[in-house]
């Protein structure tokens, strides 16, 4: 790339990091860190391409001021573990919202292709889910407990095995985007496919009401981390895949380290999904009322924490500073 064309690409983001060190004081620890990020990126493609260019003295300046001005912040690090949840991962989401919204629409392909198959074909459940989950499915809706797989266990044991799974759900899904993101389609494309399959089978047993006001008590969640892990996983692939401006290295770390906060702000999500799947999915006896509000309170949470506060912090709030 040429240096005029790199410069006319970056300086209005260099002149906005200069404004704000002239106000630093109101910078958060995290704030400088990001920025720090993007400059140090920028140096390095500079010092690569333009090892005796002005401006790569330029960056490095910037890049001095900001590290002493982090260095200096250290004692306030502790305010990340809030910061990181409030400002971190909301922004990251918003920076990845096309990663976020491709995750759902795999997803969601799938889980129409598992549909489309299991009332195309009788004998796909048995493919998907086993004939042995199957069999033991049918003889619980010929008991007239559809449900009863989900309290086969103790609480705690149900709880530990199944966020333990989960979990390995949402780390391979994110690990595999390294391989140029096929890992992570894949993985969204199986597990869309056996959610449809599931629901289907137990609709054409006639219990797909109960199955619903069950699964999806512990399911919102569940599904809504499949799509987060997919977006991280396809935000670590695409990012050397497709390196924009920056050399394929560079975008691969900054790519890395978006993916990365995606992933770890969805682990705690996982681990309430398996709370509630271990402890409160299997109370089948509760009112369709409790259970409906259990998955609306639950969808409400990901659409404010996944869509409204990214956009909030990035787009609404920003036009308010404006005005």
């Amino acid at each position: 790339m040429k240096e005029i064309v790199f410069i006319k690409q970056n300086l209005a983001k260099w002149k906005n990091v200069e404004q704000r060190l002239d106000n630093i004081q109101a910078e958060s620890p995290e704030s400088l860190s990001n920025l720090y990020f993007d400059i140090t990126s920028d140096l390095s493609f500079a010092q690569t391409n333009y090892p005796s260019s002005p401006i790569t003295n330029y960056l490095n300046d910037i890049a001095l001021t900001l590290h002493i001005n982090i260095y200096s912040s250290k004692q306030e690090s502790w305010r990340r573990l809030i910061t990181f949840w409030t400002q971190e991962v909301p922004d990251t989401v918003y920076k990845t919202r096309y990663y976020h919204l491709l995750s759902l629409i795999i997803l969601a392909v799938s889980m129409l292709i598992g549909i489309v198959s299991t009332i195309g074909d009788p004998d796909f459940p048995n493919t998907i889910l086993g004939p042995s989950y199957i069999s033991m499915t049918l003889d619980n809706i010929a008991e007239g407990k559809p449900m009863a797989v989900y309290a086969s266990e103790g609480e705690f044991l149900s709880f530990f095995y199944i966020t333990l799974n989960n979990l390995w759900v949402d780390i391979r899904t994110f690990a595999s985007g390294l391989i140029t993101c096929y890992g992570t389609i894949t993985s969204l494309l199986y597990n869309g496919i056996m959610v449809g399959c599931f629901e289907t089978f137990l609709y054409q047993q006639g219990v797909f009401k109960e199955s619903f006001f069950t699964v999806f008590v512990h399911g919102t969640l569940e599904i809504a981390t499949m799509v987060i892990s997919g977006a991280a996983g396809l935000a670590l692939g695409l990012g050397w895949i497709v390196p924009g401006t920056y050399s394929r290295k560079i975008a691969f770390k900054r790519s890395a380290m978006q993916g990365l906060r995606i992933f770890v702000g969805v682990v705690p999500i996982t681990i309430t999904a398996g709370f509630i799947e271990g402890y409160i999915t299997r109370h089948t006896e509760w009112p369709f009322f409790v259970r409906g509000l259990i998955i609306f309170l639950s969808l409400c949470f990901i659409l404010f924490y996944y869509i409204y506060l990214p956009y909030k912090r990035n787009v609404y709030d920003k036009r308010q500073k404006k005005d």
